[in-house]
């Protein structure tokens, strides 16, 4: 499944699910733009860890929310690494568990910000280019809770259902172009976000403790997510898009 010559941007790719896809992408032979937001140490862990592999890499941080900030950050992986063929929109937070009339209309005006307007903003700048080159992939991470809309989490699954649309939206006008666009939608992930989760909303400390709980006896990793993309970005994955791919184990 080489992707060799073409250049991904993975929003969030700092850590957890981003980083397993830049690390993932890069195996397959792209070079990686690691967009981070604060946390530059990490995201020069990734670069440092693709560089590894034998691939370019930079890191980049842009704040998802600012379309000034996300334009120069497009224009300075364009300028380093080359045109942009592959956009993960990976980058994300969780709500603050209020229910929706306790909810701040800020809180709600950030998350939709970061999950749908961000994604929309970067898709428009990397369009462009990716009609170029006669292929462009496109892939959002979304989550299962678009699917259960469970009490608490108003702002998250309304911005995750809003970047669900936009890639339907997105799938369906840019076909003609050979833009692929499609979503991933994980379950619960053994990431640093996943283990707020669970602490929160169900006292758990370790996620070995729920392991037999889950499907095929352990909790998702960071790792099957990116192979799951690493697929749908590749020359095996030609005739796909404008799909949802939940990956739960089967529905937890």
């Amino acid at each position: 499944m080489s992707l060799e010559g073409r250049i991904a941007l993975v929003t969030g790719g700092s850590r957890g699910i981003g980083r397993a896809v830049a690390l993932a992408l890069a195996e397959d032979g792209a070079d990686i733009a690691v967009h981070y937001n604060r946390d530059e140490n990490s995201a020069q862990e990734s670069v440092e860890a693709i560089s590894g592999l034998g691939r370019r890499a930079m890191a980049v941080g842009s704040a998802i929310e600012d379309p000034a900030s996300l334009a120069t950050m497009v224009d300075k992986v364009q300028a380093e690494l080359g045109p942009i063929g592959i956009l993960i929109n990976n980058a994300g937070v969780a709500s603050r568990g209020r229910t929706v009339a306790k909810t701040e209309a800020k809180e709600l005006e950030s998350l939709m910000r970061i999950h749908a307007l961000g994604p929309h903003e970067l898709c428009k700048l990397v369009l462009p280019a990716m009609r170029e080159q006669g292929r462009g992939d496109i892939v959002m991470v979304s989550s299962m809770a678009t699917r259960y809309n469970a009490a608490g989490g108003g702002p998250y699954n309304m911005g995750k259902a809003a970047m669900e649309a936009l890639a339907l939206t997105l799938a369906a006008e840019e076909r003609r172009n050979g833009i692929r666009v499609n979503i991933v939608a994980p379950g619960l992930v053994e990431t640093e976000m996943g283990r707020r989760l669970m602490k929160a909303t169900a006292g758990v400390d370790d996620l070995r403790q729920i392991e037999e709980q889950m499907p095929f006896g352990r909790v998702c990793q960071p790792e099957d997510i990116a192979d799951t993309i690493r697929h749908l970005v590749s020359s095996r994955s030609a005739y796909t898009t404008g799909q949802r791919i939940g990956i739960d184990g089967g529905g937890q």
